[in-house]
């Protein structure tokens, strides 16, 4: 039996108890993949292939049990890289202040091994029980032919990355009690989407919402509120601690968003109906951020944070920009063949499809990309798009939501780039918020800046843009996005949409992607949304129905 480390058999399963004395390994130790080779008497021959089933079994064993007696060297000297390894292993008992460390060991899975950490936290008088499941993979060290743990800081604990550590101490900022524009409490645990939000929102404006911090265990990531290099929270931060365990509570002061309980649960449904997919909800007279959702294996806010192409929902801004320069008007015939060409590169329409002796109403409704690729000749500007998404729709310029975001960027194109721009390819870069504020500018008229706390909890300047859309433009603009809704691309999604209201759909082309993103726009009321569905192909199979449904609950 080993010194420090007790074994026993539950239920199939190894556990090991551990405390804080002596370990044995089953063999002697080397210095890790590349360290010093083991000392022997005799030779050893170097194994090679996958490890076998007791090696895996055996080396899980020797590194969790060293580990739980808080015997960091030796269980770094059990990874493939103990450099990294024993720094993280260390200041979990040093920086988290864990004690009392047991572990389960389960079954391995090929050379997977799940196991559970059950511990105690403590700091000044505060004491908490902490019980995880994380998991190891056994790998064959390339040097030395030894089984050792594949290192990984998840394997410390699921949610840890590069550069983040667990730590334990007086919360950097009070807990917040964030409510919506009804009063209606927000928690991670009913609205899973809007984690990432409300822990920026505690690290801006916790402070300032009145409360009084406790004590938690965090994980904190290089410039976020706890780590040594944080800087000033603000909207061109991405990083933000996020707490695992709370071991005395503080006192809560309360934060209203802009954000609606029943929209944001609408949000919430949507996005589980794809792998992938995010939505945004606006008001538009006012530009109140209703509701953000994601539904993503990374865990990423790409709702907010996101930079992709958005395909056909770009031809909002391509469409204003035709309407304001006179090239075309909704009533009046505009050209739509299967192809087009502009300085070398060739554009066609979604199954080559054409519209003879049609309106741009119907070219609009329908997402026919060479009625706009052939009029930009006419425009005799290639950096004319760019320059209107940012003076008319707000989209790149300096936005203070309130949280981190992605304002879209639009740039200046020339030649077959700035075709591409037009329909919403290229070097375009835009997410669920950007679209959705794009929308909620051509239902309301003029850009209002989104937001997600209101502008008097801090009075920070919000963007705004230098011109509004022309009432010409807008009536217009408005009546092709109703068409698109009433009997276009979008009028299936829309269907059970009530009262007034358009939309737009889009596909955008990956490169190396079998399968096109599918985004949607789409307004009803004073609500606008937007989504993206990953490789979800047509804009209004995937993302329209997940847009329908945010709008049919405002």
């Amino acid at each position: 039996m080993r010194s420090g480390a007790k074994i026993a058999v539950v239920g199939g399963v190894f556990v090991l108890f551990a405390g804080g004395v002596g370990y044995g390994a089953h063999s002697a130790l080397g210095g890790g993949d590349d360290g010093a080779a083991e000392s022997k008497s005799v030779a050893v021959t170097k194994r090679s292939g996958p490890p076998s089933t007791d090696e895996i079994r055996t080396t899980a064993e020797d590194f969790l049990a060293a580990w739980a007696s808080g015997e960091a060297a030796r269980a770094a000297q059990l990874t493939d890289n103990a450099v990294e390894a024993e720094p993280l292993l260390s200041s979990f008992r040093d920086g988290a202040h864990v004690s009392d460390m047991t572990v389960k060991q389960g079954k391995p899975i090929g050379p997977k091994v799940p196991f559970t950490v059950s511990a105690t936290v403590s700091y000044e008088g505060a004491v908490k029980p902490w019980t995880y499941a994380s998991e190891l993979t056994v790998v064959r060290g390339l040097t030395t032919g030894r089984p050792l743990v594949d290192w990984a800081p998840s394997v410390v604990h699921p949610q840890l990355d590069e550069g983040a550590r667990l730590k334990t101490g007086t919360a950097a900022e009070p807990p917040i009690r964030a409510v919506d524009h009804k009063g209606r409490e927000l928690t991670k645990e009913k609205y899973p989407s809007l984690g990432p939000v409300l822990d920026h929102l505690r690290q801006r404006y916790g402070d300032e919402a009145g409360g009084k911090p406790g004590v938690e265990l965090v994980i904190s990531r290089p410039g976020g509120a706890g780590s040594s290099d944080s800087s000033d929270s603000s909207d061109s931060s991405g990083t933000v601690d996020s707490t695992v365990l709370t071991l005395a509570e503080g006192e809560p002061g309360e934060l209203v968003t802009t954000l609606d309980a029943d929209v944001q649960a609408a949000a919430e449904q949507a996005v589980k109906r794809h792998s992938e997919a995010s939505v945004v909800a606006i008001r538009p007279s006012t530009g109140e951020i209703r509701a953000v959702a994601n539904n993503r294996e990374d865990g990423f806010n790409a709702a907010l944070g996101g930079q992709q192409a958005p395909g056909s929902t770009m031809k909002i801004a391509t469409a204003a920009l035709l309407l304001d320069k006179g090239l075309v008007a909704a009533d009046r015939k505009a050209e739509c063949p299967k192809n087009a060409m502009y300085q070398g590169r060739t554009f066609h329409n979604l199954d080559h499809f054409d519209i003879p002796d049609g309106t741009f109403t119907q070219s609009f409704a329908r997402s026919c990309n060479t009625a706009f690729i052939k009029l930009i000749d006419d425009v005799g500007d290639d950096a004319a798009l760019s320059r209107l998404a940012r003076d008319t729709f707000g989209i790149g310029l300096d936005w203070s939501t309130g949280v981190p975001t992605f304002d879209g960027s639009v740039p200046e194109g020339s030649g077959g780039e700035a075709a591409a721009q037009y329909i919403g390819q290229g070097t375009i870069q835009m997410n669920a918020l950007t679209v959705a504020s794009m929308t909620a500018t051509a239902k309301n008229g003029g850009f209002r800046q989104p937001v997600i706390v209101p502008r008097s909890l801090d009075g920070r300047e919000l963007a705004a843009t230098n011109r509004q859309l022309s009432g010409s433009v807008w009536r217009q603009l408005r009546d092709m996005m109703r068409a698109t809704a009433q009997w276009g691309s979008g009028a299936e999604a829309m269907a059970g949409v009530p009262g007034d209201k358009g939309a737009k759909t889009g596909s955008a082309e990956v490169d190396g992607q079998a399968t096109s993103n599918s985004w949607f726009a789409g307004f009803a009321g004073d609500l606008a949304a937007a989504a993206v569905v990953q490789a979800g192909g047509h804009g209004g199979d995937a993302a329209g129905p997940l847009v329908a449904s945010v709008l049919k609950s405002g």
